[in-house]
């Protein structure tokens, strides 16, 4: 009757359907970066395949990253929780050590290794992830009192404070509802992100408010023809390009708007060219491939053996939610322009890399809970 059992029990060791749809994804990006930015390479690099080359080596690069975190067991990331936050805090500082770190469009967010840059910023949020998660699941019976909850908002604060001056609003945003989701699910009481979510909120405001240029971005949000020619350029771009796709799209390759219409069309605005050039249709397609990766990550969160998968498998998947909402919400105007990558789709090799790996840290959650609950079964 026991093998039985287990036979009828006996599931799958990898989640195949989330891997299915990240693969998808980034085979789908690596189309969409080529289309996007052929034309932009070609004049500035004169090479059309400049973008491209770099998103296919990130997937190589990806692909063997979400393989090897899916072989390690997760608990080791438990013991790497102070690791994890320590080099995330360095590599955001050096950022600003010169001739280390690279300055583009006025923002200093890369570290100059030489043969490649990477973001550290990228790097930095899946950090905090791996220390809040290992602290919330070894004090889950400290998280009701504030004092319990402190070591989560200070790291958190520090990671967005130091992501904040390169200046980057978009990731510090993210970095800050993640922390906030993370509390949530660990059990922080309501008063708690009264505490938190009034300085926060008051934080972004003297933010917008202290910097010209986020005060431009917000008035061209609010009358982008009004700026057309100046802050509001971008955005009048990109929703040329989402309402040129209607329905069906234009065609694969046919966008107009990436003939240097429309700045940065193969990172952070790359949804646009999509919108364009596969329409509504597209665009709900590739929506849904996102939401079976949000799904699958809130599901193996969901079943994670311990505290610790559960609590990390949900910052993972937070951020994915977070990247894609928050992406497609500034490129349709429905929120103040702030870059921020298409994860697995837009151009960047850090953030391939870094996302991939991450969906081998969910899957590895996915085989240890399939393990443990045989191992029950068995016994």
């Amino acid at each position: 009757m026991k093998i039985t059992a287990l036979k009828i029990t006996k599931k799958p060791k990898f989640d195949y359907i989330l891997f299915a749809a990240v693969i998808m994804l980034v085979g789908f990006g690596i189309l969409m970066v080529y289309s996007a930015s052929y034309y932009a390479a070609t004049i500035t690099y004169k090479n059309p395949m400049f973008f491209a080359s770099k998103q296919i080596v990130g997937a190589i690069i990806g692909l063997l990253a979400l393989i090897a975190f899916r072989f390690v067991n997760y608990d080791i990331l438990k013991k790497l929780r102070w690791p994890a936050i320590i080099i995330s805090c360095i590599l955001l500082g050096m950022v600003f050590i010169p001739k280390i770190g690279v300055t583009n469009y006025g923002a200093t967010r890369w570290i100059n290794l030489g043969l490649f840059t990477i973001q550290p910023s990228e790097i930095a949020k899946f950090g905090f992830v791996i220390f809040a998660s290992s602290y919330l699941a070894k004090n889950y019976n400290k998280v009701k009192k504030f004092m319990g909850i402190l070591p989560v908002i200070i790291s958190g604060g520090i990671i967005c404070f130091l992501i904040i001056l390169e200046p980057n609003m978009s990731i510090t945003i993210c970095v800050a509802l993640t922390m906030i989701v993370m509390l949530v699910v660990g059990g922080a009481k309501f008063k708690h992100f009264v505490l938190i979510g009034v300085p926060m909120i008051l934080l972004a405001v003297a933010l917008v408010l202290l910097e010209p240029y986020r005060l431009k971005r917000l008035m061209a949000f609010l009358d982008p023809w009004g700026a057309a020619k100046g802050e509001g350029f971008q955005l009048v771009q990109s929703l040329y390009a989402v309402g040129s796709g209607g329905w069906f799209g234009v065609g694969l390759f046919n966008s107009r708007q990436k003939y240097l219409f429309l700045p940065f069309a193969e990172s952070d605005f790359i949804f646009s060219i999509i919108a364009e050039e596969w329409g509504f249709i597209g665009c709900t397609v590739l929506i849904g491939v996102f939401l079976v990766v949000i799904l699958r990550g809130i599901k193996i969160a969901k079943n994670a053996k311990d505290r610790f998968g559960c609590y990390l498998a949900t910052g993972i998947t937070t951020i994915i939610a977070l990247q894609v909402l928050i992406n497609i919400a500034v490129v349709t105007g429905s929120i103040p322009p702030t870059g921020l990558p298409l994860p697995f789709i837009s151009s960047g090799s850090t953030s391939l890399v870094v996302f991939m790996a991450a969906i081998g840290v969910l899957e590895n959650i996915y085989y240890s809970s399939i393990k443990f609950k045989e191992n029950n079964i068995k016994e």
